[in-house]
């Protein structure tokens, strides 16, 4: 066994989970615990609801990752965990539970963004990833784009000025009577819909800058289920195919105009929308034509879990920068190196 080896804790949303994690970002355990069914009659995540769920389930979560990975506390050479953004009280259960479990092993505790997290979920799967490469970063909470000259030294080139494409994605779920999250179900829907039915507008195509906006494409989304009224299947098809695209759209200018001005040949896809099957294909399609090496995590990796937290503690572990016991999480959005 390669050491260090790392047990991460992720608790910023809705997702308890814990993973064991070696140096060499090979996974022993990724055990998650989704709240989903919680939250599902409420057509979106409850902050009170999820932190309540969070102290039930994550004493048993990090237990079964230990009997999993068929390790014990005593194997464990530290402790990680998501300390920002997200939802706070979320947040709080976590960070409060690996300060404990740090001070009582005596072991040195990482904090990690839950943003760089999803970025580095590409190294448990793409060990001989190299710097630098350019990030897209895109689900629920979060549209960035950010060029990584190493694990500790980036540059946020853009990132959304209102709604991320991930929530656009849920809320229109929503208003056609999806389950929770929204995205994976439309995503299913426009596989078998014209992407061309419905132009929707393609916003900040026109801005210099490489920020986003899918406020008001969200709202065009809503203005036309209203004046549609209800529709057939055929219709909800091409409606979740046009939506899409034009979500998927403004993400692939934007993204390949910053990988043109600064001559970059790697791309990463994080976060949850990174499982997204046209953004996948879009951007496959590029990347073989243009030389680009392009990186995505498996879709299990995509979503909120702990294992892509430890991948990128193991980058500040072998740095030292450790915590102290006075970490505190924070709700506060964006890029953020602890």
């Amino acid at each position: 066994m390669k050491k260090p080896l790392i047990l991460a804790i992720e608790t910023s949303c809705d997702d308890t989970s814990a993973a064991l994690i070696d140096g060499n970002c090979d996974v022993f355990s990724n055990v998650i615990s989704s709240q989903e069914e919680v939250h599902l009659k409420y057509g979106g995540v409850v902050p009170e609801l999820a932190s309540r769920e969070h102290i039930r389930t994550l004493i048993p979560i990090v237990e079964m990752a230990l009997e999993k990975a068929e390790l014990g506390l005593k194997d464990i050479d530290a402790i990680a965990v998501s300390a920002n953004p997200g939802l706070i009280g979320s947040l709080l259960v976590g960070v409060s539970f690996a300060k404990g479990l740090a001070f009582s092993l005596k072991k040195p505790l990482i904090a990690v963004n839950h943003i760089f997290g999803h970025v580095f979920a590409n190294f448990l799967e793409h060990k001989d990833m190299k710097f630098p490469f350019l990030a897209l970063i895109v689900s629920g909470g979060h549209t960035e784009l950010v060029i990584f000259s190493s694990a500790v030294e980036y540059t946020v080139l853009g990132k959304t000025v209102d709604d991320a494409a991930g929530e656009a994605f849920d809320k229109i779920g929503k208003l056609l009577g999806l389950p929770y999250p929204g995205g994976p179900h439309i995503d299913a829907l426009a596989s078998g819909g014209n992407k061309l039915a419905t132009a929707f507008p393609l916003p900040m195509l026109k801005h210099k800058n490489f920020d986003f906006s899918f406020s008001g494409l969200k709202t065009a989304g809503m203005l036309f289920l209203k004046e549609k009224g209800t529709l057939d299947e055929a219709q909800t098809h091409d409606f979740a195919a046009s939506f899409q695209h034009a979500i998927v759209e403004v993400l692939f200018r934007k993204t390949i105009k910053a990988l043109e001005r600064y001559s970059l040949k790697a791309l990463l896809l994080a976060g949850g929308v990174a499982a997204n099957s046209e953004l996948r294909s879009t951007f496959s399609e590029y990347c073989n034509k243009h030389n680009v090496k392009l990186h995505y995590p498996s879709e299990e990796y995509c979503t909120d879990n702990a294992a892509m937290i430890g991948a990128a503690a193991q980058f500040k572990y072998k740095k030292k920068k450790f915590a102290t016991l006075e970490l505190n999480a924070s709700s506060v959005k964006g890029m953020k190196l602890l």
